[in-house]
């Protein structure tokens, strides 16, 4: 505990210094993973269905317009 605190007042006592946001391929798999393993995430749930929503629109427009019934041309 006092070393949280100490660290604490040796970040507050740098003049205008800002915490360093998470760096490494490491810790961005951490959160990606938690992010994707958690069950009770909203955010992850709207993000699902948003993609799964965008990937049947792009479906529905890119490939109804193949018609599977028009004669082939004979080569």
């Amino acid at each position: 505990m006092a070393a949280v605190a100490a660290a604490g007042a040796g970040a507050a006592g740098a003049a205008g210094a800002v915490a360093a946001p998470p760096r490494g391929i490491r810790t961005w798999l951490r959160s990606a993973f938690r992010f994707a393993t958690d069950r009770n995430d909203f955010r992850r749930n709207l993000l699902l269905n948003l993609g799964l929503f965008a990937a049947g629109v792009w479906v529905a427009r890119n490939l109804t317009d193949i018609d599977l019934m028009a004669p082939q041309p004979v080569p």
